[in-house]
Formats: C-alpha cells, structure tokens, sequence
C-alpha cells in the first residue's frame, strides 16, 4: 500500500552528523526535534561519531541514536588552529576504508528501510543512500571539500611567540610542541578532495544554512581550490565570492544530478539548492525571567548579590568542545601571593551547586532539577555534597558604567582556557562589591610571578571610550592584562570538568566561575552580555539567536570561519580578538567594544524574551523537507527548479539572503 501524501509516519530518516565540533551536533539535534514535532512525526536515526550525549535534546523526544565512525576530521591541538598534515593523513586512512564503509552503511539503511538520508556534513552518508537507492539532502552551511581544499592555502598560521618571562617557559613548550605550519601542495590534495566532492555530488537537495561559503558540490562557480576565493591581503572573501553568496542559491547554475546505477529507478525530482533558516537550539523561555536568571546563576556558582543584570554584566568564556587542560605542574609560584583558604576556592568551582541558597535549593529542588538537570537523584547528590553559599540578595544602587582602568594588581598568573595555551591572568583586588557579602569566600592563593609590561591595543582607549583620560601613571598602577573591563563584569568559563584544579592548586582569578559541564548553552548564552571563544556555528547561532556579542579569536586556516564572519556582521555583533592578545589576557577592550555595540540589541531582546520564531521555523523547515519526499516518492516533478521557485519557500523553510 503506498504513502498517502502528508502521511509522514511511516518515513525512516536517516541523519548523518559529522564528528567535527559540537556545531554539526547542535544544529542536528536542534532539526531532528523539529522533525519529531510534526503529527505524525517520522522516525529518525541519528548516526554519528559524536557521543550519544551531544544528541540529548533529540534523543530525549524519541531520536534513536547509532555511533559509527563516518567521517574524517580536521586535527585541531588548539581550539583555533589546524595540524594541516595530520589531518590529511587522517583523510587518506579514512579514504581507504571508505567503500568499505559505504557497503556496509547502504545495507544498514536498506535494513532498516530507510526513505531518506538527510547530512550535516558526512560526504559518506550521501554515498551511502546513492548505494541503497535513496534520495539525500545536504542540510549545512559548508561542506569537507572545500575545508581540505583549503588546507593548500599559502597563509602560513605562526604559532604563538613565547614569553618565557610571562609564564614561566609554558608558552614556549606550548609553541614548541604545535608542528611547523607548511601548505600541503594542491597536487597531493586535489584527488583526496576530489573523492569528497564526488560524495556530496550524490545529494539531492541542498538546505543551505545561513553563514555559509560556497557549495562546489552543488554550484558550477566558484569552483575549488577554495584558496581562489579568499583575498589573503584583506583574509576576506573576493568581492566574487561575496555577491555569490548574497545570491538566493536557487538562482546558481547547478551541476546535474547523479543518477542511480541502473537497478534503481531514475531519480524523480531535479536537483535543487535552497535557502534554509537558522537551526539553533531555543533557549528555555524562562531563562529571560528574573526567576530563570537567578536559578542559572545559582547553578553556576555566582552569588545572588551578583545576579541583578542593572548591575552586573556577564562574560561567557567557551571554546566548545575542546579539552580543557589541567594546569601544569611547571607553573610554579616565585614569590609569596595572600593567603587564602586552601582549598576553598577549589570547591567553589569543581562543585556545580556552590552558590545556590539554601532554601532556595531545597525548597525548589523540583524546579532546579526539572529546568538543568535532568536526573533528580543526581541533583539530590548534589546538594547533598556541596557547601550552599549565604549571601545577601540585593546590592547597593547600580555603580553605571565606569570607563575602564587597568586592574590593580602587583603579580600575575596563567588561565587555561580550553584547547587554548595559557592567558595571561592578573591578581586582582576582590570585586567592589565583594565588601557587601561577610559570606563570600576568601581569595585564592594563585601561584605567581613578577608582572610583564603588556603591549598597548591598536586602537587607543581614549578614541573608544570619550572622555576617558585616566593614565598607568595617574593612577600609580601596573600595566598588567585586564581580562574584563571593570569590576562590574564577571567571567563563567565552559567546558571544565568538575575535577579540575584539585591538583595544582586554584588557577581562576576573582570574578570567575566555572559552569557545570552539563549546563545548557542556550540558556548561559541568554544570559550573557558578551561571549568569547571561537567562531563556530553552534556558539554564533546561539550568539545571533540571543542578541550576545560575539567576541572571537579567528580560525585562519578553517575556511567556514569566512561565512560565519558575513553572519555575524548582517544579523549579530561580532569583535575580532586577536590570538596574541586573547593569550596575553588582554581581553578587556575587545569585550567592551563588543558590549558597547550590541547593548542596545541585547537590552530589547531581554525585553522580547524567547518568543518561539526559530521553532516556528524550524518545523515549517521539517514540513518542508517531507514534503518534498512525499513529491519524490509520487515520483512528480513538482518542484519547480526556476529561481522564481524560492519565494514559495514556505516547502522547506524560508530565504535568509
């Protein structure tokens, strides 16, 4: 009996989710819940090297999740930097198993009776469903092809220049340890990419996403080597490549489709490029309440005198996905700091619930438990082992916003931010308002070493903030790195694990906090009034999505970082940090420019609250693509392939561009 039309119960999707970063995972769990929310919903397989956890979202709504090794990856040792030859070696082992795998994952899909492949951005898993006689649809903002192929660039990324007299030598076994940086030859690439490119040439459909780069395997222009599209003088795109991408993708010349071997039916709609909106996880709705702000805050560890967001402004430090190492036993203290409570301030951050108030935790355990952590057993553990913080929950009348001074310190230390060499920290007074809380606990006693005179920004303070004529020799103050602005400005670090800095003492300067690993994203990046990590899909959806400034250190030589840059300046806020000053901690002017320019966005998002549009979007997208399955599987052509076609978009979602 065949499929009724809008009968989408009975379709077996299958979506392969390439392992590279948590941006492929998020935006895949984020379309495969909207997927499960249509009535009937099909069923959907999630495959993917990225661990079952990543999935959470999705698979707590009915997603059936298969780990499998489909793809290859690019060797990042740092958050912002690529191994270029290992990570080609890394393809040329993949390649070789790839039919391998293509046999044995077109079985799978036939077994299951699977309707559809859907990708983000496995090349494999449209060979798969090209081998099982199924349609597929690339749903991405960039594909492999084009980030091998740019492996060839003569960009050449210089590791970070050691400081021995800043931290101690650590730099310079840093620097030492990363592989000189050397172009790999486009000879030795251009087959290797070739074979990628043939994979993505199976798709069907393409759903681009915003901030996306050129689609060879999709597009006739431009074409690979990718290195032809960027403009190494100004590390842009071509003016070419920009008009390109400003283009409705409907509109591109677009290479034929290829046909299935000659046991299957000939394929029974025309290949087809469409835009496609943002997939972003939502943020929970009550996370722009006052309660939901104050239960996040709390869950982090940041006291209640510092939750009023008049007051007190937030940085979220994330580079999601990497590890984030423990300090080395090699930074060691040359000279006496405070004393502080040994031990203290390492609980405060490996303990998820340290700052939650007692009756606040225990008489609404149920909301805690329901909002961020799923486990209630786990949440009961928790407050069990963990020392609640008593503090006041007002703060005297907002201070306004000082310009921004050098933090008062004498010495300095280092900070490892995940997959990042050491910053530059310096030791700080306590936070102003730290006076107002007898409870708070003492400082830590950071392992130290003479301070370093720091470089000045290109830019002077003086032109970014009028009226500022404060001076180092005014004030009788060191030049020392400044990693926040003022002392209105807190810190929550990502992606630490709860044992760190049990080992080799506390490593965190005052004003930071460490987030659970489990927290939600979404919600912290709600919450913040600036972000700092890495350019990455998943953080500037969620940056654009929030109406967060986006602080960033670029990724040179990773080429998606391009389009993400167009996102950023056409529908968000985001500042360049340079690397040299992001490991010198000098990062206070950057986060003040940010803020400065994406306040007002911020102030009206915060205002608007989660309003449901991108979930809006997301399911008209879902409905779309089932859709156009149904219209497959009736074997019409009823998708009209004319450029005019994409201002009916509401098939498949809507145009971005």
């Amino acid at each position: 009996m065949g499929l009724m039309p809008g009968d989408h119960s009975s379709y077996h999707l299958v979506y392969y989710c390439s392992g590279h970063g948590y941006g492929h995972a998020t935006r895949v769990s984020a379309f495969a819940r909207h997927l499960l929310s249509l009535d009937p919903p099909p069923t959907v397989h999630i495959v993917s090297s990225a661990p079952k956890q990543v999935f959470t979202d999705s698979v707590a709504v009915g997603a059936l999740y298969r780990n499998a090794d489909i793809d290859p990856v690019i060797v990042q040792p740092l958050a912002y930097r690529v191994d270029r030859q290992k990570s080609v070696e890394v393809l040329q082992s993949f390649l070789r198993k790839k039919d391998m795998k293509v046999l044995e994952e077109s079985q799978w899909l036939k077994d299951i009776g699977a309707d559809c492949v859907l990708s983000d951005a496995a090349f494999l898993g449209c060979l798969a469903a090209h081998q099982a006689g199924i349609p597929s649809v690339l749903i991405s903002n960039f594909s492999f092809d084009s980030v091998y192929s740019y492996l060839s660039t003569p960009f050449i990324d210089a590791p970070p220049t050691p400081e021995p007299d800043l931290f101690d030598g650590l730099p310079a076994q840093v620097a030492m340890a990363l592989p000189p940086d050397i172009p790999i030859s486009e000879e030795t690439l251009a087959p290797l990419v070739d074979e990628i490119l043939s994979g993505f040439r199976c798709a069907d459909l393409l759903l681009r996403l915003p901030g996306a780069i050129p689609m060879p395997s999709f597009s006739v222009l431009p074409g690979l080597p990718s290195p032809s599209w960027v403009d190494l003088n100004t590390r842009t795109f071509t003016e070419e490549v920009i008009t390109h991408l400003k283009e409705p993708p409907s509109s591109h010349l677009l290479h034929p489709c290829t046909e299935f071997s000659d046991q299957y039916a000939s394929k029974s709609l025309p290949r087809t490029a469409i835009s496609a909106p943002l997939l972003v996880r939502s943020p929970n709705p009550s996370v722009y309440t006052a309660e939901g702000r104050r239960r996040l805050l709390n869950i982090v560890g940041v006291p209640p005198y510092l939750h009023n967001p008049e007051q007190i402004k937030i940085l979220v430090v994330s580079f999601g996905g990497q590890v984030f190492r423990k300090p080395s036993s090699r930074i060691h203290s040359r000279s006496p700091s405070r004393a502080g409570t040994p031990g203290a301030f390492a609980s405060a951050m490996t303990k998820s619930l340290n700052g939650i108030q007692r009756e606040v935790a225990l008489s609404k355990p149920s909301d805690l438990s329901k909002e961020y952590f799923p486990d209630p057993a786990r949440l009961a553990a928790a407050l069990r082992s963990t020392s609640l913080f008593d503090g006041p929950a007002s703060v005297a009348a907002s201070p306004g916003l000082p310009p921004p001074k050098p933090m008062t310190t004498g010495r300095a230390s280092s900070l490892k931010i995940p997959g990042a060499p050491p910053v530059a920290v310096p030791m700080s007074p306590p936070n102003k308002f730290a006076s107002k809380s007898p409870g708070k606990l003492s400082l830590p006693a950071l392992h130290t070493i003479p301070p370093s005179p720091v470089l000045a920004r290109e830019v002077k303070a003086q032109d970014t903030y009028p009226g500022w004529s404060s001076s180092v020799e005014e004030e009788n103050e060191e030049d020392l790195p400044r990693l926040l602005p003022d002392d209105t400005w807190v810190a929550i670090v990502c992606g630490v694990s709860k044992e760190w800095g049990r080992e080799n003492g506390e490593e965190l300067p005052p004003g930071f906090y460490v987030a659970p690993r489990d927290i939600y994203m979404p919600d912290l990046t709600a919450v913040a009034d600036a972000l700092l990590g890495k350019l990455g899909y998943g953080t500037v959806s969620e940056c654009v999505d929030a109406c967060t400034p986006f602080v960033y250190v670029p990724r040179p030589l990773f080429i998606e970082e391009h389009g993400l840059r167009l996102l950023l300046e056409s529908e968000g806020v985001g500042v360049e940090l340079s690397r040299s000053y992001y490991e010198k901690g000098e990062w206070a002017d950057a986060v003040q420019e940010a803020y400065v320019r994406g306040r007002d966005a911020k102030a009206k998002k915060r205002q608007e609250g989660e309003t449901g549009k991108r979930r809006k979007e997301g399911r008209e997208m879902a409905r779309g693509l089932l859709d156009w399955l149904d219209r497959w599987k009736a074997g019409t052509r009823a998708m009209d392939p004319d450029p005019q076609a994409e201002e009916d978009t509401a098939d498949i979602g809507h145009d971005n561009e």
